[in-house]
């Protein structure tokens, strides 16, 4: 799935299989499978990733950008509220401790008699 995906994304790669095959990106999905095929694989796992990763390309890259088209996959609010920065608090007033002017340095500089 995650080669589909970054194959398709990468279309004017140029790749090289072993030397002996070259070909662009978005057919390194089935140059795999037949590789598979050709060790004896099943190649059942390979026909599946590459069906789940079309269908993400498709709803991701694709669909979002037809006329009409929206986008249907949606990062579920628990991962953004766990990963994303918390906003800015506009009525968080920091401890005097911890306001830059106070910096422990600055206190010597400032009380000493010249």
């Amino acid at each position: 799935m995650l080669v589909y995906v970054w194959s398709r994304r990468n279309p004017y790669i140029r790749m090289n299989f072993f030397g002996l095959l070259n070909f662009q990106a978005p057919f390194l999905p089935w140059v795999l499978m037949g590789f598979s095929l050709l060790l004896g694989n099943s190649i059942i796992i390979d026909l599946l990733g590459i069906a789940v990763g079309h269908i993400y390309y498709f709803l991701e890259d694709v669909f979002p950008n037809q006329p009409g088209g929206k986008k249907l996959l949606l990062t579920p609010s628990f991962l953004k509220m766990v990963f994303d920065t918390p906003e800015e608090d506009p009525n968080y007033n920091p401890l005097p401790e911890d306001l830059p002017e106070n910096q422990p340095g600055d206190q010597d500089q400032q009380q000493r008699p010249l």
